[in-house]
């Protein structure tokens, strides 16, 4: 049975678990030049309708590295449900790909093509979630702090994807996530909620940015206003100055707290030139795990 990564929690807590110490694993072999050929010259699908660095880079060379090759196809080639459904969009790509992966808008859009394509489908980003950064996210993590458990984890900035998915990963993973962000900014309720439900993790809103980053062991930001919300950039920048990462801020956390960004960054907007490049900085480990994270996913659905 084929099998999605649409969101963390299509992975259980045990699979998140073994697919980041297979990250850290792959990464290793990929470095000795060993990594696995689970492709064998299969293709994949890289559907992109919003612009990207790390995400393509990171998809097109894993690819490449776990023996295949990947097609890079934009909004030009499908648009999806428009130029046709995405029930033939599915069916067709399904005779052509191994996986297929797309970067969009509308998470529903990416529901839809999943439950009627043959072959797995990734999520690379949509409005709703990121899981693919997630599991660079966590991979980084337990790189540097040896565990992923019952950490303090202060996400500062706008509630968007990255909010998002981080309530999820609480879901699976037991966490003290403090969300600290304004009254205008919040993540998704609906998320928020089926997260405490879960009764896995403590999730706080903290509107206090200092006390947001108390003790923290992890102090997470992303820009302000994410692609498509450019419009409001300058209303969220205003909701938003005061958590901004800076040195200040990062002195209230616990003094081996690690510093992570998703990038693409704003320098010297929601974090600040010194904190970006200091050591406690983890951001470009972050940015290099996602190509590992994401082969080890590729990996698990592929079987």
């Amino acid at each position: 049975m084929k099998r999605d990564f649409l969101s963390v929690t299509d992975f259980t807590s045990e699979e998140i678990r073994e697919n980041l110490e297979l990250a850290i694993e792959v990464k290793k072999k990929t470095k000795q030049g060993e990594c696995p050929n689970v492709l064998k010259g299969g293709v994949g699908a890289l559907i992109f309708h919003k612009a990207s660095l790390r995400t393509r880079c990171s998809f097109e060379v894993g690819f490449r590295q776990l023996g295949g090759s990947a097609v890079y196809i934009t909004d030009k080639e499908i648009e999806l449900g428009k130029r046709e459904s995405i029930y033939d969009v599915a069916k067709v790509m399904s005779r052509y790909f191994a996986v297929i992966c797309i970067r969009t808008f509308s998470h529903e859009n990416v529901a839809e093509l999943a439950r009627h394509a043959d072959v797995p489908v990734v999520n690379m980003l949509t409005d709703l979630l990121h899981p693919c950064q997630l599991m660079g996210d966590m991979q980084t993590i337990l790189e540097h702090k040896g565990t992923i458990d019952n950490l303090t984890v202060t996400y500062l900035g706008d509630g968007n994807n990255l909010t998002n998915s981080w309530m999820r990963m609480a879901q699976r993973i037991p966490m003290n996530l403090r969300i600290g962000t304004s009254p205008e900014t919040l993540p998704s309720p609906e998320i928020l909620e089926e997260t405490r439900k879960a009764g896995l993790s403590q999730v706080e809103i903290i509107h206090d940015p200092k006390k947001a980053v108390k003790d923290a062991d992890v102090i997470y930001t992303d820009v302000w206003a994410s692609m498509g919300q450019k419009d409001k950039s300058s209303q969220k920048a205003e909701a938003l100055k005061g958590f901004q990462v800076n040195s200040e801020l990062v002195s209230q956390a616990k003094k081996d707290a690690i510093v992570m960004h998703c990038l693409p960054a704003e320098r010297g907007r929601e974090i600040t030139d010194d904190v970006m490049d200091s050591p406690q900085s983890v951001v470009f480990d972050e940015a290099e795990n996602r190509l590992h994270a994401q082969k080890a996913v590729l990996i698990k659905l592929l079987g």
